[in-house]
């Protein structure tokens, strides 16, 4: 098994942000959120794996093909910059993967025999459940 296609670092664009929520003085002061944008049309990506991140139908993919992640759970710019590239090979990883085909098979003629005795043992239960007439 190959492994997954792994993102240029020329085509990451990298911006800090300020963080949104609760972290008293410190996060109206220092910008340690990070946006990450990935432009999924211009990347160096095997053309398979760009048609499947494009029709994953996930909310940080825009309509111009580029991924956006926001990364803001850590407190240092650093760890927020690691979690957000790594979200994105994970995302990449995802679409790289191929699912095997499902090949159609037929049930086997004891499966269907066994299938039919229980639906009439079933049937023969549901109808003792009736009124009862003498």
């Amino acid at each position: 098994m190959q492994a997954p296609p792994e993102p240029l670092d020329s085509e990451i664009h990298i911006i800090a942000i300020r963080a949104q929520g609760a972290g008293g003085q410190n996060v109206n002061k220092v910008s340690n959120a990070v946006h990450l944008r990935y432009d999924i049309r211009s990347a160096t990506l095997p053309d398979e794996v760009k048609q499947r991140l494009l029709s994953l139908g996930d909310q940080r993919i825009n309509r111009d093909g580029v991924v956006v992640i926001k990364a803001q759970s850590h407190r240092s710019l650093e760890m927020n910059r690691q979690d957000a590239i790594e979200r994105l090979r994970e995302l990449i990883a995802a679409a790289a993967h191929v699912p095997k085909a499902r090949r159609a098979t037929r049930p086997t003629r004891a499966s269907q025999r066994r299938r039919i005795e229980g639906k009439t043992l079933r049937g023969q239960t549901k109808a003792l459940r009736g009124r009862v007439t003498e």
